[in-house]
């Protein structure tokens, strides 16, 4: 699957779990990691969790497996790295206090 219906996959996702405030940013020759990275925000732990659940779930689904996740067991910011697309599912108070979106910006 190429980055640009990777990335559209991934916030189809977690639209579907309605997730809120979210962001994409194109990090390409930024970050060597990654060319995209969406920033999303949940309502509670469990709302976190689910988002990035489900995302995971559709996407060996679709064929396309993580290559790795990560803190799914605190719930306040679980990290899905798809290769070119990283997924950040966030709870508004870690989201604050990180602001990734100002430090990728």
């Amino acid at each position: 699957m190429e980055s640009q219906q990777l990335k559209q996959f991934v916030l189809d996702k977690i639209d579907d779990m309605k997730a809120r405030d979210v962001i994409e940013l194109d990090v390409r020759g930024k970050s060597s990691i990654t060319d995209t990275m969406i920033i999303c925000s949940g309502n509670s732990k469990r709302h976190v969790v689910a988002i990035a659940e489900n995302a995971i779930v559709e996407a060996k689904r679709a064929g396309i497996a993580p290559s790795n996740f990560d803190g799914k067991d605190t719930g306040e910011w679980v990290l899905v790295d798809f290769g070119e697309v990283i997924l950040h599912v966030m709870q508004d108070e870690t989201r604050d206090f990180y602001q990734l979106e100002k430090l990728w910006a």
